[in-house]
């Protein structure tokens, strides 16, 4: 089947969005009320648990119906299938929860966007359900992991900030770099932790320390590598609004940093006026933007037609990436960005040859 949908228009968008807490709101107590004796053990928690997923659904399905890519919802169901199987909650309830919400969208909207917003939920479901259990598309595109990776990750999980920064000095004085060493250790060892809490293996307080850990480790490598002479050339980065996976992001910082670059680092979830105004009073050459999730594409998108407004020809290039753009890199050319990157290594690449065309 197609990984292709049908798109709505901007009005068509808006009906969607108005109607949204009211979607939510009815499917979930439909589940409540013919799933009584499975939902009521779970209480409160268990309804707010509940109206999360469909609020998740419907943010993976605003991207599909605005760009018409069906993949990362795909993607996406799966990943949620499997996590609600280690928790106990039945796999075809998933399915249903898509009937639901294309039964609400059929009787609230008028044709011919009702039409388009059901095709495009029945054709997620199809697909979800035609797809066998291979590796989700971002694991199949991650780098090579170090023999050290594993003990790396065991020392996250255990909470050993000595072990797991002995284990990084030690890679860092045989000769390897900064952002090899990020890149095939540490960011590998990060994605297994989240394969675990996806398998109800480690609790989200772990995976929490391992990234606190794994954030000083890296401010601690940084301290320890010797930069290249400086280039002339600044880059800004940051996580658009709503992304608040911003440890890749750091990793990329590092290696634009150890390149020459001067770098402000804006960090996670950065309002897109501020973003804008900075970029414009920094007057950087280069912004990179990283999102984790397909719907955050729309705020790239923003973020760049407002630098176009606000900045005309002195819009610095922009380069995208992250988790939502490494999974399905076909979303980098609905965003209007100039190119895209897997990784940082590549992201300085990319950066210094945009800079050349400056």
């Amino acid at each position: 089947m197609s990984a292709e949908a049908s798109k709505l228009d901007p009005g068509g968008l808006r009906q969607f969005a108005a109607l949204r807490a009211d979607a939510i709101n009815a499917v979930t107590e439909r589940f409540y009320r013919d799933h009584r004796s499975i939902y009521a053990s779970y209480g409160e928690k268990g309804r707010a648990a509940c109206s999360e997923d469909l609020a998740f659904h419907l943010e993976f399905l605003r991207p599909a119906l605005e760009f018409g890519l069906l993949a990362p919802m795909v993607e996406y169901l799966r990943w949620l299938g499997q996590v609600l199987a280690t928790r106990d909650v039945p796999a075809e309830h998933l399915a249903q929860s898509l009937d639901w919400l294309a039964e609400f969208f059929a009787a609230k909207m008028t044709p011919p966007v009702s039409q388009v917003v059901v095709a495009t939920l029945r054709a997620a479901r199809a697909q979800f359900l035609e797809e066998d259990a291979s590796e989700p598309a971002i694991y199949a595109r991650l780098p090579f992991a170090w023999p050290e990776c594993v003990p790396f990750e065991a020392a996250l999980l255990e909470g050993d900030r000595l072990q797991a920064m002995a284990m990084l000095e030690r890679r860092l004085a045989q000769g390897s770099g900064l952002v090899d060493a990020e890149l095939h250790m540490i960011q590998p060892a990060l994605y297994g932790i989240g394969r675990k809490w996806q398998a109800n293996q480690v609790s989200v307080a772990q995976e929490h320390l391992a990234t606190a850990i794994a954030q000083s480790v890296m401010t601690s490598g940084m301290l320890r590598s010797v930069p290249s002479a400086p280039i002339g050339r600044k880059v800004l980065l940051a996580c658009v609004s709503g992304n608040h996976h911003a440890l890749g992001l750091q990793m990329v910082a590092d290696a634009f940093q150890l390149a020459g670059w001067d770098v402000n680092y804006l960090g996670a979830d950065v309002p897109t006026p501020a973003l804008v105004q900075h970029a414009g009073a920094w007057q950087a050459d280069l912004v990179g933007l990283s999102v984790s999730f397909a719907q955050q594409l729309r705020v790239v998108k923003q973020v760049i037609a407002a630098m176009d407004q606000t900045l005309g020809e002195r819009r610095p290039a922009v380069i995208i990436g992250g988790l939502a753009i490494n999974g399905f890199p076909a979303l980098a050319s609905h965003s209007g960005a100039d190119t895209w990157s897997p990784d940082a290594a590549a992201a300085v690449v990319s950066g210094n040859d945009l800079a050349m065309r400056l």
